[in-house]
Order: C-alpha cells, then sequence, then structure tokens
C-alpha cells in the first residue's frame, strides 16, 4: 500500500508540473486577428474533404464553405469519396457551385483492394489533382464560420509556415455525455496550442489543418505512415515538422474554429478514442509520447488507488485528495481554454465527468495497443 501511495504522490507531483506548464503556454500563446492583417489575394486554397457514407453530413458543409469571405475564385473544393454507399457522390455531383467538385476512389482502386488507411489515399488522391498551393483539410461532418478561410490564409502569408494546426471544437452538446465529451475534446485542443507555444510537441487534429502541397510532397507524403489507418493529422504534421523544425504553427484565432459533432454512443466513443490512442506508439515525436505514457499511468494508479481503497479504507482520504488535486489543475488549465471556445457553460460539468474521464483513458489506452475498432464500417487492428 505504501508503495502504491509513494508511486501515485509521485505521478501527481509530475503532473501537477506538466497542467501548469501546458496552462502557461496557452495563456502565452498569441490570439490571431484577421481583422488586423491586409489581404494580398495571392494564395490559391484546395479545400479537401475525405468523405465516406456523409450524405447527410455533406450539405451544411459545403454550404458553409460557400459562404467564406475568402474569394471563390481563389480556392476550389475537392471531395473525396470513400466508396459511399449512400448519396455522397450525388449530393456533391449535384452542389450548385462552380469551384466544387468530386473524385471517387471507386474510379482509382477495386473496392476489395486491401488499404491500410483508405482516408490517407483519399486524400492523397485528392492533393494529386489539386490546383491550390495551400491544402486545407476538414472532414465531411464539419462546418465553420465565415472567415474561416480567410483567418488561415491570412495567418498563412503572414507568417509563411509549412503546415497549421487550427482549433476544434464540439456544438450541440445535449445532454451529458456529449457535455463530457466536449469537455475532453477541448482539453486536447488547449494541450495542442500550449505544447506549439512550449515547442514541445507536436498535436493536431485533421478537421482543421492547412499545409503547403510543396511541403506535402518533399517529405514523401504518406509515405512510411501509410500502414497506420489514421494518423493523416499527426503522424503528417511530424513528417514536415522533421523537414521543417520552424514551419510548424497553431493557430489561434475564433475565426478559425471548425466546428464537429460529439459521438452519439458510448460505443462509438471507445471506437473513437481506441482509434486515436493506437497512434501513440507510432509518434516519432516521443515528446508527446511521453507525455501520454505519463498521462495514462497517473489515471491508472488512481484506478488502482480506488480498487485498493475497498479494502483499505485509510486510502480514501488520500484518493479524495488526489481526485481535489487532479480537478484543480486540470481546471486551473481549462478555464481560459473554456473562455476562447466560448464554452463556460459547460465547466460545471466538469467535475462530475471525472470518474468517466479517469475510466475511459485506462480503458482506451489499453484498447489501443492490444484491442481492434470500428472506423467507417471497417474492422481495424
Amino acid at each position: 500500500m505504501n508503495a502504491l501511495l509513494i508511486i501515485t504522490l509521485g505521478l501527481a507531483f509530475l503532473y501537477g508540473i506538466l497542467m501548469l506548464s501546458y496552462t502557461y503556454g496557452w495563456r502565452r500563446l498569441k490570439k490571431f486577428d484577421p481583422a488586423s492583417h491586409a489581404y494580398t489575394f495571392n494564395t490559391k486554397v484546395s479545400v479537401i474533404i475525405p468523405a465516406r457514407d456523409e450524405e447527410k453530413n455533406l450539405p451544411a458543409l459545403l454550404e458553409a464553405l460557400q459562404q467564406q469571405s475568402y474569394p471563390a475564385n481563389l480556392f476550389e473544393v475537392i471531395v473525396a469519396d470513400d466508396f459511399s454507399s449512400d448519396g455522397t457522390a450525388d449530393v456533391v455531383r449535384y452542389f450548385p457551385a462552380s469551384n466544387v467538385r468530386l473524385i471517387r476512389m471507386s474510379d482509382r482502386l477495386s473496392q476489395h483492394q486491401r488499404l491500410n488507411s483508405y482516408k490517407k489515399k483519399a486524400i492523397e488522391f485528392a492533393i494529386s489533382e489539386a490546383t491550390g498551393h495551400l491544402i486545407v483539410t476538414t472532414d465531411a461532418d464539419c462546418v465553420m464560420g465565415p472567415k474561416w478561410l480567410e483567418s488561415i490564409v491570412k495567418f498563412y502569408e503572414t507568417y509563411r509556415p509549412r503546415f497549421i494546426a487550427a482549433p476544434v471544437a464540439y456544438h450541440r452538446e445535449e445532454g451529458f455525455f456529449q457535455k463530457l465529451q466536449s469537455l475532453d475534446f477541448m482539453t486536447m485542443q488547449g494541450i495542442t496550442g500550449a505544447v506549439a507555444y512550449l515547442q514541445s510537441g507536436t498535436m493536431c487534429n485533421g478537421a482543421n489543418l492547412a499545409y503547403e502541397k510543396t511541403a506535402f510532397e518533399e517529405v514523401g507524403g504518406f509515405t512510411g505512415i501509410d500502414m497506420i489507418a489514421s494518423g493523416d493529422d499527426m503522424l503528417l504534421m511530424y513528417k514536415i515538422y522533421h523537414a521543417y523544425p520552424d514551419g510548424v504553427r497553431y493557430l489561434k484565432s475564433r475565426d478559425a474554429i471548425v466546428r464537429t459533432l460529439p459521438v452519439e454512443t458510448v460505443k462509438g466513443f471507445m471506437n473513437q478514442r481506441v482509434r486515436w490512442s493506437s497512434k501513440a506508439d507510432k509518434y516519432e515525436d516521443k515528446r508527446i509520447t511521453r507525455v501520454l505514457v505519463l498521462v495514462y499511468l497517473w489515471n491508472v494508479m488512481l484506478t488502482l488507488t480506488a480498487i485498493v481503497a475497498i479494502f483499505s479504507p485509510q486510502l480514501w482520504m488520500w484518493l479524495g485528495w488526489l481526485i481535489v488535486f487532479k480537478i484543480v489543475v486540470e481546471m486551473i488549465f481549462l478555464a481560459p481554454v473554456a473562455g476562447f471556445f466560448g464554452k463556460n457553460s459547460l465547466l460545471p460539468w466538469f467535475v462530475p465527468g471525472q470518474p468517466f474521464h479517469i475510466l475511459y483513458v485506462v480503458l482506451a489506452g489499453w484498447l489501443g495497443k492490444f484491442g481492434t475498432y470500428e472506423w467507417k464500417g471497417r474492422l481495424v487492428k
């Protein structure tokens, strides 16, 4: 018992330092205001959307893209249909906009051809046909405000990064489970911005990325990471970071936020998180791997402490203080992040969501290493 407590307290100390450093990084990361930067109208943009059975979601996204303040003649939208069985292709084909076009994987591959990553292949096909200098990727179930492209391009033309990670948030969180997802996801987004400022790691989300087409080609695209089902975001980011250490930046702008829907079921949520955690040992950026190991062990030890406390009641007081400590250091970090995303109303749900958060981290971490998950109707190991 003493050994368990000592190890847990040691991990608590390290975790506290980690969260306070993230708080410092997020607060120090400057916001980017597109209104304070002038257009040069020099950048042609290709927005790439891999889509599989997204007939219901695509209309809202395509409509949001047509409402962009960025000139329509300077950007194109390429939807890469990944063997959809619904009307995804027809939604794109008949959408009334001249800058929207469709490519179909079925025109290039057999449906029975086995790939490790269909999403990467879809993006790769789209990039090969893209005419834009700047590639911007998002997901088919996303929407964004009218200044999304404007803010990305202004940021790019101001700093000339090779790769831009931009913010993503959930919206329309209706129930307790969805609110917990939003808080958890928002925490990861805050860490993404913090590590960018601290230069202590590389993180991003594929729903809101931008990178130079030439940079993608110069690092060999997805070659070397195409055996992994996901990772079209962070694994690619690190390849570009490795080639251009000063060429990766995070865009902290409310105008650049992309919004997506939380997962509706616990099974879907676990599939998503297991998919994300399955990449943990594939990151060449070992700074992030070390952090993930620390966070995982911290949650494992809290779980073990709770189990042992059933037979050793004297541990309940220690467990209580450890949970309070976890809540405090995380809330210090999360409060300003929630302010940026306009999600302060979700903060009261943070405390009751702690047991769920601890257990899902433990389960998703284990299954990500040793289990399987389902993604877009395909079973992946």
